[in-house]
């Protein structure tokens, strides 16, 4: 596998990383309670509600200890089966996933709103735009608005009691109006959010760049297992990202899933993030290399919710 510090793919993935978050001289790990120089880390499974077997796997992960938190597709069709299993077995730190894309090929989802109110967020079918790049292109901010304010009032709705938001392929951050609408979001809902770094500047556009200077930055390091290579292993591709944590927040993305006939429908032509991909990501997270490597390098799990908890009045 090959490791990247996601910067190069600012639009294809779930963003974060930010300088380290600090009021006063006060850094956040010591505001959490640990030493100013800890290595604190987030392990983050993307994509639940995609489908049941992610569902099934991010369960897994919640229960094994493998993860610290997850976020939510409301849009997606296994929303509401996970919003079951959360409101049995919450507290679990879950935030939402704020979604304007179906990239896969045969399996397709709109919006929370009606489509009249949304015209500009759905293609000629009736479903999400594709790709990021036609949310840049066609959608309109208030109607953005409108859908991501959806779909975070139906988690809530649902009993999930979201811990921050993060953004589904970094389609909130296509345009400038649309960046300004996802902070705007997380300051009235009062919840941390993932925004890309201030050292990815050359990646992002100037006009969002101007935008995202004035949101909190919380993470120190993201990263993210992100293309097939023969050459490596899963385990020493996550060795690899383990060992260059350093002090501050670091957030790992996972995406989790059981390699099931329902997985490898939904992602079918999409080996990258694929049902067989999401299968290794289970089983790493979820092995005891993973919790030695943790103790290797000294990494402190951390939550979402915990950094909730000391943000104050935003």
């Amino acid at each position: 596998m090959k490791t990247i510090a996601v910067a190069p793919i600012l639009f294809g993935l779930t963003l974060v990383v930010a300088p380290a978050w600090a009021q006063g001289g006060t850094t956040l790990a010591e505001r959490l309670g640990y030493p100013a120089d800890a290595k604190l880390l987030i392990v983050h499974a993307d994509d639940i509600g995609l489908a049941r077997s992610v569902n099934l796997a991010t369960a897994r992960g919640f229960e094994s200890g493998a993860i610290t938190s997850g976020s939510v597709m409301v849009p997606c069709p296994w929303f509401p089966d996970f919003a079951a299993y959360y409101r049995e077995h919450q507290p679990l730190d879950v935030g939402i996933h704020l979604t304007l894309t179906a990239e896969w090929d045969h399996y397709k989802w709109g919006g929370i709103s009606s489509a009249g109110e949304i015209r500009s967020l759905l293609d000629d079918h009736g479903y999400f735009h594709p790709t990021v790049e036609a949310v840049g292109a066609h959608a309109l901010a208030a109607e953005a608005e409108r859908e991501l304010r959806a779909q975070i009032e139906r988690a809530i709705a649902l009993g999930i009691r979201p811990t921050h938001l993060d953004t589904h392929m970094g389609s909130v951050l296509a345009t400038p109006e649309l960046v300004q609408v996802y902070l705007k979001l997380g300051k009235e809902y009062n919840l941390p959010v993932l925004t890309p770094p201030r050292s990815w500047a050359a990646t992002v556009p100037e006009a969002q760049r101007e935008v995202l200077a004035t949101a909190d930055g919380m993470v120190d390091g993201l990263y993210m297992i992100a293309a097939d290579d023969p050459s490596k292993s899963w385990s020493e591709a996550y060795g690899e990202m383990l060992a260059a944590m350093g002090p501050g927040l670091n957030v790992l993305i996972v995406h989790l899933a059981i390699d099931d006939a329902e997985m490898q429908a939904v992602t079918v032509n999409h080996p990258d993030f694929g049902s067989a991909w999401r299968q290794r990501d289970l089983d790493f997270v979820t092995s005891g290399e993973f919790t030695d490597l943790l103790k290797a390098h000294d990494l402190t799990l951390v939550s979402w919710g915990q950094i909730q908890s000391v943000m104050g009045g935003r």
